[in-house]
Order: structure tokens, then C-alpha cells, then sequence
């Protein structure tokens, strides 16, 4: 661009206001010097950007062309004005969020989208990773905001509850047909009925079968091996893996029993793609929440993020 930016500042208004006079008035210069600069950017293009008459100027052809292009990149330049003023105004242009993928997906995700719809402005950052990588980044203040299952230790931060979630186990008929079929040519004393086979050896289930867990160092995997520890239950054979999608997808095919989250597979267990294997013991249900620390400068966009108005 070899021309002034002046010139199509002058171009764009004179373009939206139809009259050079108005152009005028809106950009504190006189008429002349609209005239002028227009005409300049006219001699430099080698071509007529406007036609002239008593009531006023109207694009030509080559200037409705220009003008398409002159418009978004004052539209760019405005915008980036806006948001410039709006960090001002709030202190702050960018939220950094920890969180594990799945959580992300099926709890974040409703907040963030009112959010961003309210502040198109604000630069959001999603972390995807393990709650504990989470709340070592919260502490050292490498992260905003937090979403995880309720920490142990809070050192100083707040904790803000979302809702509760139940661990479960679940696995496709498939697979639970044949672990039963296994067990019975065995000689596992059993009931008749499916349910009940499913109840009565439910812990023998988890030992014998593909027992399907996220990696030790999510906060999710490390309370159910404090479950498993507690009850005296000790599976045999364990597949990890790093998110509870996966789990959910690997049991659908029949690879094993998965202990995944009762909420996150609602609508799998209604249609029967998946069967809840009764635990053996009761698993106590767990809190999820906005894990924070008000030291950071960005309070009350992260107030305005857990509990909109």
C-alpha cells in the first residue's frame, strides 16, 4: 500500500457518509481538503472512485471494490480498538483454564459458551490435563481457573461446587455375557438371572475381567484405587488409559469394564449400549467445582464465568 492511510480514512467516510460535506463534519476537516485527498487517491489508482452530483458523491464500480476492501480492514482496526479499550476497562484480555478433557467437555463447555458470547473480547486458554497438573499450575499461578473434582488440600485457594458425580462401572452385554459364560464353565456358583449373576459376583467380575481406569495421576483413578484399597478388592488386570472418553469408547466394543463417571453415560445406559455392573461396595459420589484463588487479577471475569447472572 503506497498510499497515505489518511486518504483512506477520508475514502471510507466520505463512502459511508454520501457527501463530502458530512465526510467533512464527521472528520474535522474541510471540504477542500476531502476533495483533495480524494482526488490524490484517485490520480494514484489511475482510476475514478466516485461520481459526483448536486446531492451529493456515489461509488463507481472500481470504488465499490475498494470501498469492500477499505471496509474490513477499518472494521479490523476498530475492533482491535474495542478490545484494546475493554482490557483497559477490565484489567485484564486473557483467561487460562485447567481442565481434564472430559470435564471439558461435558461441564465446562455450557459455561463457556455464554461466557465467550458475552466477551467475544476476552483471549480464553484450555488446558487439558490432570487435576493435579491443574491445581500445581493454580498454585503457581500459571493458571486462573480450575475445574476439577473437589481437592483434598486447597492450599488457601477456593473451591466453588458445580455438582455431584457418581463413580461407576460399566461394560457392553457382550463382554458381560462372556465373562459370566467364563465364570459358570468355572463352576462359579451363580443365580439364574442376568441382574442377579451381575449383583451376587460383581467383585469376582472385577477381578477376573479387563478392569478399564484412567492413569495414576488423575484424581479420579487415585480415588478409586483408595476405594479398591479400602474394600479389600484387588483387580488383576488393569488398562489405563488417559481420558474417560476413551473408557467409555474402548467399553462399548467390548475391550472391558470401565470405571467411568454415571452422569457422562446416562444416555448410554438408557438405550443399553452399556450395563452398569453393580459395585460390590458402595462408592461414595464425589463434588466437581471452579477451583481459584481470588489473589488473581482476573476475579471478576472468573465470578462472572461460575456464576452467571
Amino acid at each position: 500500500m503506497n498510499q497515505n492511510l489518511s486518504f483512506y480514512r477520508i475514502f471510507y467516510a466520505t463512502a459511508l457518509a454520501g457527501n463530502i460535506s458530512k465526510a467533512a463534519n464527521e472528520l474535522f476537516i474541510s471540504q477542500p481538503a476531502i476533495s483533495q485527498s480524494i482526488k490524490k487517491l484517485e490520480q494514484s489508482l489511475d482510476t475514478a472512485l466516485f461520481v459526483r452530483s448536486s446531492r451529493g458523491v456515489q461509488l463507481t464500480e472500481e470504488g465499490e471494490l475498494l470501498f469492500s476492501h477499505v471496509k474490513s480492514a477499518f472494521r479490523t482496526l476498530e475492533a482491535g480498538e474495542h478490545q484494546l479499550r475493554l482490557r483497559r476497562e477490565l484489567g485484564m484480555g486473557h483467561l487460562r483454564i485447567g481442565v481434564s478433557s472430559t470435564l471439558c467437555k461435558y461441564v465446562l463447555l455450557p459455561y463457556l459458551t455464554d461466557f465467550v458470547k458475552l466477551h467475544p473480547h476476552i483471549q480464553v486458554t484450555i488446558a487439558c490435563q490432570s487435576t493435579n497438573h491443574t491445581l500445581q499450575m493454580l498454585e503457581h499461578e500459571e493458571l486462573d481457573l480450575g475445574l476439577t473434582g473437589r481437592p483434598e488440600h486447597l492450599h488457601g485457594m477456593k473451591f466453588y461446587p458445580v455438582r455431584q458425580i457418581q463413580d461407576i462401572f460399566v461394560a457392553s452385554r457382550e463382554y458381560l455375557d462372556h465373562l459370566l459364560l467364563f465364570l459358570e464353565q468355572n463352576k462359579q456358583e451363580s443365580p439364574s438371572d442376568v441382574s442377579g449373576l451381575l449383583a451376587s459376583n460383581s467383585a469376582l467380575l472385577l477381578k477376573s475381567g479387563i478392569l478399564m481406569m484412567l492413569d495414576k495421576d488423575n484424581l479420579t483413578r487415585q480415588y478409586l484405587d483408595q476405594y479398591f484399597k479400602e474394600q479389600q478388592l484387588f483387580p488383576e488386570n488393569i488398562l489405563e488409559a488417559t481420558s474417560m472418553d476413551l473408557l467409555i469408547d474402548f467399553a462399548k466394543i467390548g475391550l472391558g469394564i470401565a470405571c467411568v463417571i454415571r452422569e457422562f453415560v446416562e444416555e448410554d445406559l438408557k438405550a443399553g449400549t452399556l450395563l452398569e455392573l453393580p459395585a460390590p461396595f458402595p462408592i461414595a459420589s464425589r463434588e466437581i467445582g471452579f477451583v481459584f484463588s481470588w489473589k488473581q487479577a482476573n476475579q471478576e471475569l472468573i465470578e462472572e464465568l461460575i456464576n452467571p447472572k
